[in-house]
């Protein structure tokens, strides 16, 4: 590990080592947020609060308008002060802290002024790289995962496919293995980051077998021959975001690139997807209050009819309706986490999180941007920018019918087949 990283825990915790998160008190999964809400991850917040005003908001409008931000320039400075790998393992330059604290980090990035940076941010942390610190060799980890944790590297993660993007299973490109080597023929779409990514954590078939024990997850490093990147998408939010269509033609990489054993990778996909669906409810909590405040103040001081547009009770008690949701929301995202940490599998919790936080924020976007009136349909002001951006939770990391299919799985109503 890097000198640097040796002192992360210092810089991040006042000088002294950063602390073990608590243990939980007999119970307290059940109530809530004990792991959540202590003074430990208050510090962290405050440390990448303090981060994202100085080097990253000042220059959102910018990035959204160009449709691009400078992912290797905005990671190496999260990077270097660790928050790109706050629950990996120390011996990869992470802090070693568990995941609430990430879940922490999560939430506070959620102060960025736009969807599309957060979103990236989360793709390095939480989709594209836990399975390889989970269950990758130590030579992979240190190949890949330790300049992703200091930010020398971009991560993407390639899952979807034009064919197939919720339906996991039905995904067509193949790495077919060759003497010490896989060869990749195929394509992925909607990649976040994937024109300015330096590898990707892929799904591809390595075998003809049953499409649920077929599959495994590749480091494909995106500089190999055969790599196109298509094009850039043209999306209706999270601008400030590249995402990509890529295609792989008999692209060659080392079979010791495979995370984990062979055909697990659908296994170790899902997984991966306990960790991102949290991620995303825990990232749109804050904007989703931002909102509110800012449609507090502005009805408070928009005049109509000779009175202050908050003062009509139709909308102060439905912007305490919205407010109450995001509460309900946060404590079913912090009982889910809690319960993560201490083992459970959290499958049903994190479907019915992300299932809630896309549907309410985009609840909460309409009713709000309505009481901006002519405002809230510009692009001069936050709500607009996140009723657009935020749409994209009820989409990406699987759809909400996909999480509702999987709520009734675990209730035992799904029909058979």
């Amino acid at each position: 590990m890097s000198v640097m990283s040796s002192r992360l825990p210092l810089l991040l915790f006042g000088g002294r080592a950063a602390p073990r998160a608590p243990r939980l008190a007999r119970g307290a999964a059940a109530g809530g947020s004990a792991e959540t809400r202590s003074g430990e991850h208050a510090q962290l917040r405050s440390a990448l609060r303090k981060l994202i005003e100085k080097e990253i908001n000042p220059h959102v409008d910018k990035w959204e308008a160009e449709k691009k931000f400078p992912a290797r320039q905005i990671f190496k400075t999260l990077g270097d002060a660790g928050f790109l790998g706050v629950n990996k393992p120390t011996e990869y330059g992470g802090l070693g802290l568990d995941f609430s604290y990430s879940i922490a980090v999560a939430e506070e990035l959620g102060s960025i002024r736009c969807g599309g940076v957060p979103m990236a941010i989360g793709v390095q942390t939480d989709m594209a790289t836990p399975a390889l610190a989970r269950f990758g060799s130590d030579e992979l980890r240190r190949e890949f995962l330790a300049p992703s944790i200091a930010g020398d590297l971009v991560a993407c993660v390639g899952v979807s496919e034009v064919t197939g993007g919720s339906d996991v299973a039905s995904i067509h490109t193949k790495a077919e293995r060759k003497g010490d080597e896989y060869v990749i023929n195929g394509g992925k779409m909607w990649i976040t980051s994937g024109s300015q990514a330096d590898w990707m954590c892929m799904l591809a078939n390595t075998s003809a077998g049953p499409p649920h024990k077929n599959k495994s997850l590749i480091c494909v490093p995106m500089d190999r021959s055969g790599v196109h990147v298509a094009k850039n998408l043209d999306k209706i939010g999270m601008h400030s975001s590249d995402t990509a269509q890529i295609f792989f033609e008999d692209v060659r990489v080392p079979a010791k690139f495979c995370i984990g054993e062979e055909g697990k990778g659908f296994t170790y996909q899902m997984l991966q997807f306990q960790q991102e669906r949290l991620w995303a409810t825990a990232n749109i909590l804050h904007p989703m209050e931002v909102v509110i405040q800012e449609t507090i103040e502005y009805t408070r001081s928009r005049q109509a009819f000779g009175q202050p547009i908050l003062n009509n009770q139709m909308v102060h008690f439905r912007l305490a309706e919205l407010q109450t949701e995001v509460e309900l929301l946060r404590s079913l995202l912090h009982r889910a986490v809690d319960l993560y940490v201490q083992g459970h599998d959290v499958t049903k919790l994190a479907s019915m999180a992300k299932l809630k936080a896309g549907r309410l924020v985009r609840e909460l976007t309409d009713a709000c941007l309505q009481f901006w009136g002519g405002m809230g349909f510009t692009n001069e002001v936050y709500v607009s920018r996140l009723f657009r951006d935020g749409r994209l939770v009820s989409i990406g990391g699987g759809t909400d019918e996909v999480m509702l299919s999987i709520i009734c799985k675990y209730m035992g109503t799904l029909p058979g087949k």
